[in-house]
C-alpha cells in the first residue's frame, strides 16, 4: 500500500511498523509533554466555568452539562478530519494548526462575554476543543513511536502524567481567577437590563483567563512553528476518510474503542458535578469556591497514579491493571454515594486515582500493531472521547429526573464495570493486524 511522507521526512517510503526503529528526534518527548501538559489543564477548565455558568444562566444540570456536550462533540466532528489533516501535513505543522485553533477558541470569549449569551459561550468551547483534538491526534500516536514498542505502555503513562499536571493546576488557578469572583446576589434575583449586566461583568473574569491562554497558545505555536522540520524519519499510510472506521472490523479495537468512549464519558461526568456535590449539605456543605479548588485533588489523583502506573506497567500485565483500577473505582462511587460528610467527599475525589492510567492503558491495549495505521487508530479513539458529551449530559438528565446526584452516579458506575471487562479481554498481547489493512 502506498505512503505518503511528511514534506520534513526523507523520500524514501519507509512504512514505520511496530518493529522499525523510534523515530529520529532527540528532545522531542519534551514538546510532546508540554502539549500533554496544555490540552489536559484546559479540558480541566470546563469544570469549573461549569457551575459558573449554571449559576449566571440560571440552568439546570442537564442545561449545565451542554458545556460538556459542546466540547466533547468536537472529537465527534473533527476526529477524523483532524487524523487526515496531520497525515497529510505532518505531526508538528498538525500541532501548530491545533494550538492555533485553540487560540481562536479563546478569543471568541470575549464576544460570548460581551452579549452575555450562553449559546456564544457554548461555540467558543467548541472551536476551542476542535484545536484541542487536531493536538491530541498529535500526541497520542507521537508518543508511541518515540522509543521502543516494548515500553510503550509505560511511555504512554507517563506522558499522561504531564497531562495530569495540567489538570490539576488549571482548576486551581481557574477556581481563584473564576469562581472567586462571584458576587453576593445571584442570577435568579436579577431580571432585565439588571440580568445582563450581572452576566456581562461576572462572565469577565472568564474572559481574562482565556485571554491569557490565547497569547500563551500564541507564543507555543510560533516556537512549535520554528522547529517544524526537526522530525525525521515520519511516514503515514494514504487511506480514505473511512478506512479508519475498517479498524473497528478487529475486536480488540472495536471493544478498546468503546471503553474510551465509556472511560472519558465517566470522569467528566464526575469531574463536571464535584462542585455541586461537595457543596451538598450531605457531603461537605462547603461553598463554591472551596469546593472548585478541591477539583484539583481529583486530577492531583490521577497524575500521581500515572507516575506509579508508568512504574508498574513495565512489571504487570497492563489489562489486568485496568480491570484492578476500574473495580477500585466502582467501590469508591458505591462508598461515596451510600456514606456522608469527609468519607462520601474524599471518596468521590479518590477515584481520580483509579481513573489515572485508564486512557493511556486502554489506547494503546486497543492500538497496538497499527504500525503505519496509527494516525487512523488514533483518529477514532478521537472519535471515542464524544463520550465525554454523551455521559456528562445523560448524568445530569438523571440528576434532574432523580433529583439526586449519587443517583445519578449509577452511570459512571457502569461505563467502569464495562472497562473492567475490557482489561481482562485485553489482558494478552494484541495479534498482528495485518489482516485487517
Amino acid at each position: 500500500m502506498a505512503l505518503v511522507p511528511d514534506a520534513s521526512s526523507s523520500t524514501d517510503p519507509r512504512p514505520l511498523t511496530d518493529d522499525a526503529p523510534p523515530v529520529d528526534a532527540p528532545g522531542l518527548q519534551y514538546f510532546v509533554f508540554a502539549l500533554f501538559f496544555i490540552f489536559g489543564g484546559i479540558t480541566s477548565l470546563n469544570d469549573v466555568i461549569l457551575p459558573k455558568l449554571k449559576e449566571l444562566f440560571t440552568l439546570n444540570y442537564t442545561q449545565a452539562m451542554l458545556i460538556q456536550f459542546c466540547f466533547f462533540t468536537a472529537y465527534l466532528v473533527i476526529g477524523i478530519p483532524g487524523a487526515q489533516l496531520v497525515k497529510r501535513i505532518g505531526y508538528m505543522r498538525g500541532a501548530v494548526v491545533g494550538l492555533l485553533t485553540m487560540m481562536t477558541g479563546c478569543l471568541l470569549f470575549i464576544p460570548a462575554s460581551q452579549t452575555a449569551t450562553y449559546g456564544l459561550f457554548l461555540f467558543a468551547l467548541f472551536v476551542l476543543a476542535s484545536g484541542v483534538v487536531v493536538v491530541q491526534v498529535v500526541t497520542n500516536p507521537l508518543i508511541s513511536l518515540l522509543g521502543p514498542q516494548k515500553t510503550v505502555h509505560s511511555r504512554l503513562t507517563f506522558a499522561q502524567a504531564f497531562n495530569s499536571l495540567g489538570t490539576t493546576i488549571f482548576p486551581l488557578v481557574g477556581a481563584t481567577l473564576i469562581l472567586g469572583s462571584l458576587a453576593g446576589v445571584t442570577a435568579a434575583e436579577l431580571s432585565g437590563p439588571a440580568l445582563d449586566q450581572y452576566r456581562t461583568a461576572e462572565s469577565a473574569a472568564i474572559v481574562r483567563t482565556y485571554i491569557g491562554l490565547a497569547v500563551a497558545l500564541a507564543v507555543i505555536a510560533g516556537v512549535v512553528w520554528m522547529f517544524r522540520n526537526r522530525l525525521k524519519g515520519e511516514q503515514h499510510e494514504r487511506s480514505s476518510i473511512a478506512g479508519g472506521f475498517q479498524l473497528l472490523k478487529r475486536t480488540r479495537f472495536g471493544y478498546g474503542a468503546l471503553c474510551i468512549f465509556l472511560y472519558v464519558g465517566a470522569e467528566v461526568a464526575i469531574g463536571s458535578l464535584i462542585v455541586n456535590y461537595l457543596m451538598q449539605e450531605r457531603v461537605l456543605g462547603i461553598d463554591e469556591q472551596s469546593a472548585g479548588q478541591m477539583i484539583a485533588y481529583y486530577w492531583g489523583g490521577a497524575l500521581v497514579g500515572r507516575l506509579i502506573g508508568s512504574a508498574l506497567l513495565r512489571v504487570i500485565s497492563p489489562g489486568l491493571i485496568l480491570a484492578s483500577v476500574a473495580i477500585g473505582a466502582i467501590a469508591l462511587l458505591l462508598i461515596s454515594t451510600n456514606t456522608t460528610g469527609t468519607v462520601s467527599g474524599y471518596s468521590l475525589l479518590a477515584i481520580g486515582l483509579m481513573n489515572s492510567i485508564m486512557f493511556p492503558t486502554i489506547f494503546s491495549l486497543a492500538c497496538e500493531k497499527l504500525g503505519a495505521r496509527a494516525a487512523d487508530g488514533s483518529g477514532i479513539i478521537n472519535i471515542a472521547i464524544f463520550g465525554g458529551a454523551v455521559i456528562p449530559l445523560l448524568t445530569g438528565m438523571l440528576a434532574d429526573a432523580s433529583g439526586s446526584l449519587a443517583t445519578a452516579l449509577i452511570l459512571p458506575a457502569i461505563c467502569y464495570a464495562i472497562i473492567a471487562g475490557f482489561g481482562i479481554y485485553a489482558r494478552r498481547p494484541a495479534t498482528d493486524t495485518a489482516a485487517f489493512a
